[in-house]
């Protein structure tokens, strides 16, 4: 009796140790896949599955993902994936509540390919949801462990540091939210002017240090206020989100859009000459020319774009100077024929 009263009290010392580590983890770093880390080794750590994984949910597919598996198959799970409803995981995905399968070829839910393509011999499983405000964000799997010593007390460790998880994948989420709103355009989803300048600076200084061009698109809409003054503000915003998409969809993955302000764009792309960004300039200019704006609110409208166009460090030298350029060509091509490019020190394209 004396020594089980003394097991009792190492294993409850064990606990407060490892609730210690998770906790000091959430607070001392906004690095998810850090903190997750530390929970995931705790967990096997405590209970000491021959193998474990943290599925997380991805909602627009409406399937898991292995985030963090360990083990022989661990390399081979990565590009798994599970439909919600799918085996012992994918089940509890779906309902939100916990699993305990002491014999997992008795269950008819569990999925035999997921042993089969990692040639893993899976007797157990122990399946716990991640839950906030009732949505299932992910699920933490535990394979193979003994049984014999999983009780109510365990179950109930085992369901806080699923709570800890929650709270620090919530947490990121939000952080990267309001990351995305401080640099993020509202009407557009392009990035915002204030993301500009400091894009353009890290840009300045990557092309200096490893002698780079880049170049700088200024674009403003045409007669964009006779819209807002013939169909009103409502009208104005839709189509300035449906030309932000259409633009930031003709660039490349490594290339940046921006709302400037009002009706204004500016693109920015990296290492590209003032010759090849001439041919993008080009191409965007076609393209507002045939296309026809908000179709499907039948009002098929066609709104053509004033471009200017400047490069570093052929034209300037700075993130400032390099705006100032190209915007100073935008106007010069707003101020004269409109639906055009105006290039620095080349002028109106012909």
């Amino acid at each position: 009796m004396i020594q089980s009263a003394e097991v009792q009290r190492k294993r409850h010392l064990h606990e407060l140790n490892i609730f210690h580590d998770v906790a000091k983890a959430l607070t001392s770093s906004l690095n998810l896949d850090s903190i997750l880390q530390t929970i995931m080794e705790k967990v096997a750590e405590y209970f000491k599955p021959d193998t474990w994984s943290l599925l997380m949910a991805d909602d627009t597919k409406d399937e898991l993902y292995f985030a963090i598996a360990v083990g022989d198959a661990a390399d081979t799970l990565k590009s798994v994936r599970l439909k919600m409803g799918e085996g012992i995981a994918g089940w509890v995905a779906r309902h939100g509540e916990p699993l305990i399968v002491p014999d997992v070829y008795n269950d008819p839910r569990f999925a035999k390919r997921i042993d089969e393509m990692t040639k893993w011999k899976t007797r157990s499983i122990i399946c716990m949801p991640l839950k906030s405000r009732q949505r299932v964000l992910g699920v933490i799997q535990l394979i193979n462990v003994g049984m014999s010593q999983f009780e109510e007390n365990e179950m109930f460790f085992l369901q806080a540091l699923c709570d800890y998880a929650a709270i620090a994948i919530e947490n990121a989420r939000s952080v990267e939210k309001i990351q995305e709103l401080t640099i993020t355009d509202d009407c557009t989803g392009l990035y915002n002017a204030r993301h500009l300048y400091k894009t353009l600076e890290a840009e300045v200084y990557r092309s200096a240090r490893f002698g780079y061009e880049f170049t700088v698109l200024f674009i403003d809409l045409d007669r964009f206020k006779m819209v807002n003054d013939t169909y009103g503000h409502l009208v104005g915003s839709k189509l300035l989100a449906e030309i932000g998409y259409a633009v930031k969809s003709h660039l490349r993955l490594i290339d940046y859009a921006f709302r400037y302000g009002g009706d204004e764009f500016v693109i920015l792309l990296p290492q590209t000459s003032k010759e090849s960004a001439t041919v993008v300039a080009r191409r965007l200019l076609e393209y507002f020319r045939r296309t026809m704006w908000l179709k499907g609110d039948g009002l098929n409208l066609n709104v053509r774009a004033s471009f200017g166009l400047a490069s570093y460090p052929e034209d300037a030298k700075s993130a400032h100077e390099i705006i100032r350029q190209a915007d100073e060509m935008m106007y010069v091509v707003k101020n004269s024929t409109r639906d055009n490019i105006g290039i620095a020190q080349q002028g109106l394209l012909k």
